[in-house]
């Protein structure tokens, strides 16, 4: 399979959500927001690491047939190693394992001899410390802004406080190292994260549950370059 590339690090980057499109129509809903977008991030639960199910390989298999974007897995999964190849063959181009979940540098090392980009994941009260140790291991840390596990919920301002220590150690280190925020982003939220350092934002509601999402991922992208002024 061709490897899609995530593109510069540390470039502004807009990643809706599939959770929020309506998966009657996924295809459709992702091929609307296309010229608006850079990525597409792709929740999967397993009903045990948060309280809710989503979906699997076979939807970002199906998926795969109406995008060329690069596909960024979130495994929100206790044992997210057992299908990290199986999501690879599929189409992920990038796969984010949370720290919590134990077996980081093992999980670390499986993604990278998969050829897969590599993202580490923290849940909102994990302190910034617990991540600290794999900067250089990896391609991408997700700071999550809400708990994982549903659509719509507020962000938790407290975390852009982390965001800017992160962002602090990445470039005091010469880290090519994305910083993506997911959870609560919309207009408003999206050019706080920017201002504290994140280049990347996931949303769901704030551009699928919207009336006209392709105009909600522009207004999002221009909030984010807002971030930057």
């Amino acid at each position: 399979m061709t490897m899609i590339e995530a593109g510069p690090p540390g470039e502004i980057r807009i990643a809706p959500s599939i959770l929020s499109a309506d998966f009657g129509q996924l295809g459709l809903d992702v091929k609307e927001v296309d010229p608006e977008t850079d990525w597409l991030h792709v929740d999967v639960m397993d009903g045990h690491f948060v309280p809710n199910v989503s979906l699997g390989p076979p939807v970002v298999k199906s998926l795969r047939r109406y995008s060329d974007r690069f596909f960024d897995c979130h495994l929100m999964m206790t044992d997210p190693g057992r299908y990290l190849e199986d999501f690879r063959t599929v189409g992920a181009n990038g796969c984010s394992v949370h720290v919590e979940v134990g077996h980081t540098a093992g999980l670390i090392d499986d993604m990278r001899s998969l050829g897969l980009r590599v993202g580490l994941a923290a849940n909102p009260d994990t302190p910034f410390h617990e991540v600290a140790p794999f900067l250089g291991d990896i391609d991408l840390l997700l700071l999550m802004t809400v708990f994982p596990g549903f659509a719509g919920q507020s962000f938790i301002e407290d975390v852009l406080e982390k965001v800017e220590i992160a962002r602090r150690e990445i470039e005091r280190n010469d880290l090519s190292l994305d910083l993506e925020v997911d959870g609560g982003i919309d207009v408003l939220t999206a050019t706080r994260a920017v201002r504290a350092g994140a280049n990347v934002l996931v949303a769901g509601s704030a551009i699928f549950g919207q009336s006209e999402p392709l105009l909600a991922a522009s207004a999002l992208r221009a909030a984010a370059y807002d971030g930057l002024q």
